[in-house]
């Protein structure tokens, strides 16, 4: 009975979820339309009511973990399920992301992605467009902030394999800063290929910078380790919970 009273808080969560999104995405259009950071303030709104209506109404809380970074620096992300991109989303004051060109026509998510400043990229074609997003930052036409990359290319549920591309060891050398690693257990919670939301705490750590600098090859190793070794940790830590 419980599993089942379950499904469908877990049900209509996600169906109020895209009707927050799309009720929030136009009341907010004509201020974002004529201001970059209103669209900012929209997508953190959203990411606030995602976090409070998954804990009020499929008991599923979440927690920012190690500090945050404020500054402008490469963020590389474990990449579990969509929650993982609310909560890092949410918990960076000025967040973009590098994504796959084809988003930017998506219906009101594109648009916003292409005014908060996210970066769509051609397969190949990566370096060039962050090129491009330097030398507006460092011609003032756009704020500098924290870039997030997810290394292995797509949502990896718990306890899968997938190899971190060297694409993120490139960008890291071509951006000449440090890396913020961050390490995951969403995918317990929000599963990659279900509806079904489980109850229990859902953290997101912000782990120690690895400093600029690194050859890209010890420079990957590195991250992958410290990303997996982590998310490990809390995913043990939410079975023993469990």
């Amino acid at each position: 009975m419980r599993y089942a009273v379950q499904w469908v808080r877990s049900v209509f969560f996600i169906g109020q979820m895209y009707v927050a999104m799309l009720v929030l995405a136009v009341a907010f259009a004509p201020l974002a339309l004529l201001r970059r950071d209103m669209a900012l303030r929209a997508c953190h709104s959203f990411c606030r009511y995602v976090r409070w209506s998954a804990a009020w109404i499929a008991g599923l809380h979440s927690e920012i973990r190690g500090p945050v970074p404020d500054g402008a620096v490469l963020i590389a992300a474990k990449h579990q399920s969509f929650f993982d991109i609310i909560l890092i989303f949410g918990a960076l004051p000025r967040p973009r992301f590098v994504m796959k060109k084809q988003l930017k026509w998506a219906p009101l998510l594109g648009w916003y992605a292409m005014r908060i400043g996210c970066v769509p990229v051609d397969r190949g074609k990566r370096g060039s467009a962050i090129k491009d997003m330097m030398k507006r930052v460092a011609q003032g036409q756009e704020e500098a902030g924290q870039l997030i990359i997810y290394p292995q290319g797509t949502r990896v549920a718990p306890g899968a394999k997938k190899p971190y591309k060297v694409g993120t060891a490139v960008l890291y050398d071509q951006m000449g800063g440090a890396c913020v690693p961050v390490a995951t257990n969403v995918g317990m919670f929000w599963p990659k290929h279900s509806l079904f939301r489980k109850p229990g705490l859902a953290v997101v750590e912000f782990l120690p910078p690895i400093p600029a600098g690194l050859p890209p090859r010890e420079f990957l190793g590195r991250m992958e380790s410290v990303i997996e070794l982590h998310s490990d940790r809390l995913m043990t830590e939410a079975q023993s919970k469990g």
